[in-house]
């Protein structure tokens, strides 16, 4: 792994593959490290014929903690929300996509394939809006356009969301646990030895509770971007599961509906899984195949 300047702050990050092969960027979600892409995933994507970019957004991992920003008080912003007033995060998912087009700089790629998962999706979108000129193709996976009428998330998704992690190690762990298994799609199996090796990992790599939280105001704060996603005419794919506790599918059909011409694949038995097994397989089949068409 190694790491860069970019957009102002420290960016962790990882390859796979060709630096001549056609780029594609992943981005991770909510609280996440490069390592939710899981590594054999990366590798069979660069088989595929991709130089394969993971990172660490900011405030996670070992990319740049923003700590000057203090700790928010998420309670008070969605109890503000409720009331329809404005909060004002640290930072924003716009800054976040700057952040990622930073990354690009710094490697020197002009363009790449944007792929970004939960609210990596929000970043990768957001990407698309703001730098249509640095985007091969847009893949956005459970994510939505940030439209307030959309449904929210389940009550037991959001619970286990907003409740903060133990900073003890195993309790820590089991917490995690608790939020893996309640995301999960009901339609594919549950790897609990992948998931929990997974939680011991990134906890002993950084655990940041502050970091995370401080992403959060950013996606209760995030604009509505279906009217700019109109004017996206990167091809684009939109990846749902049909029993998403935390993104409902009604966020990817909004996606989907938004840009002109997108593609969308709404999998049956799938919720918020993370990329390893269950319905991953068919996700990497969908992305190489829509990447294919732009890179022939």
């Amino acid at each position: 792994m190694s790491s860069v300047m970019a957009n102002g702050i420290q960016i962790e990050y990882d390859t796979f593959g060709e630096p001549s092969s056609p780029p594609l960027l992943l981005i991770i979600g909510l609280g996440g490290q490069l390592i939710f892409w899981d590594e054999e995933l990366c590798e069979q994507l660069a088989k595929e014929g991709h130089f394969v970019i993971r990172y660490d957004n900011r405030d996670v991992g070992l990319s740049s903690k923003l700590d000057e920003a203090g700790a928010p008080d998420v309670m008070q912003a969605i109890e503000a929300m409720t009331r329809g007033e404005e909060i004002n995060p640290p930072y924003t998912i716009e800054d976040m996509a700057d952040d990622a087009v930073g990354l690009l700089d710094a490697l020197g790629i002009q363009k790449a394939h944007i792929c970004g998962m939960s609210m990596g999706g929000m970043i990768a979108q957001s990407v698309a809006i703001r730098y249509p000129h640095r985007v091969l193709s847009l893949i956005s996976i459970y994510s939505t356009t940030g439209n307030p009428e959309l449904p929210q998330p389940k009550p037991e998704a959001m619970e286990v969301l907003i409740t903060p992690p133990p900073e003890e190690r195993e309790a820590c762990i089991k917490h995690v646990m608790e939020f893996f298994h309640t995301i999960a799609g009901p339609g594919f199996p549950f790897d609990e030895e992948w998931h929990r090796k997974l939680a011991a990992q990134s906890y002993d790599r950084s655990f940041c509770l502050q970091g995370t939280e401080r992403q959060l105001m950013a996606i209760l704060a995030q604009s509505n971007r279906k009217p700019g996603l109109s004017s996206v005419s990167a091809p684009t794919l939109v990846i749902h599961g049909a029993d998403d506790p935390l993104v409902p599918v009604e966020g990817g059909k909004d996606t989907a509906e938004a840009v002109p011409g997108a593609e969308i694949l709404i999998i049956d038995g799938m919720g918020h899984d993370l990329p390893h097994g269950g319905a991953w397989p068919q996700i990497v089949e969908a992305i190489v195949k829509h990447t294919a068409k732009v890179n022939s």
